[in-house]
């Protein structure tokens, strides 16, 4: 008997209350939720679509409007992070890069006897050194839809934006936004959201590149 894939295993299912609307920009999306954030709109009720190579693997490659698509449970999510988020993450992330290994070198001087300055000095160029080094892949990681060419063709096909909602109130302010910044198909729906392994954060990290997807403690 085989075993189900992991996109048949559904964690949890909720069903909750948003609006939801296409867009053919990237930048007008973008605008449209750092306005939702400054009206008060949480973060983590903010989701966009995926890249176009998750939505299509994961809708096995059928071609939906997306308009419809904004209305089906299974289609791809991911969370809202604008361009000044995302140097926010690039610039802590080889800050944090940096010093490890500034400290690390400095460790490694130490031990070898090496005077007080020298230690200064080489450790504060190596740090600066990785720093600078790690930002290229960690932009192309942050940023993979626009370094693969995939930003144009997404637009083309339609972003999409999901804001939750828990008021009436909430519901027209959130049409209003999304209108105003150029939103098509803006809608209110409810919806079962289900939450499956790949959804989750390093669910595609194996500790064991010799382990399978399939479950352990199986015969």
């Amino acid at each position: 008997m085989s075993m189900p894939r992991s996109t048949d295993t559904i964690l949890d299912r909720t069903r909750t209350r948003e609006v939801t609307a296409v867009f053919h920009s990237r930048r007008a999306l973008d605008d449209a939720a750092q306005d939702l954030l400054l009206s008060g709109f949480d973060r983590s009720d903010i989701d966009i679509s995926a890249s176009p190579d998750e939505v299509q693997r994961r809708l096995n490659y059928a071609v939906i409007p997306p308009a419809d698509l904004a209305d089906t449970p299974t289609a791809p999510r991911q969370p809202f992070f604008g361009a000044d988020d995302l140097l926010g993450v690039e610039a802590v992330a080889s800050s944090v890069l940096g010093c490890i290994a500034a400290v690390g070198s400095a460790l490694f001087l130490i031990i070898k006897g090496y005077e007080a300055m020298a230690v200064a000095m080489w450790s504060i160029l190596i740090g600066i050194f990785t720093g600078a080094v790690v930002i290229v892949p960690i932009y192309r990681l942050l940023r993979r839809e626009r370094v693969r060419g995939l930003e144009p063709a997404a637009e083309w096909d339609g972003l999409l934006i999901w804001v939750r909602v828990r008021a009436p109130e909430k519901e027209a302010q959130a049409q209003e936004i999304l209108m105003r910044h150029g939103g098509q198909a803006v809608h209110v729906h409810e919806i079962d959201l289900e939450k499956r392994p790949e959804d989750l954060p390093l669910h595609s990290l194996r500790p064991d590149p010799w382990l399978g997807d399939e479950r352990l403690g199986r015969p």
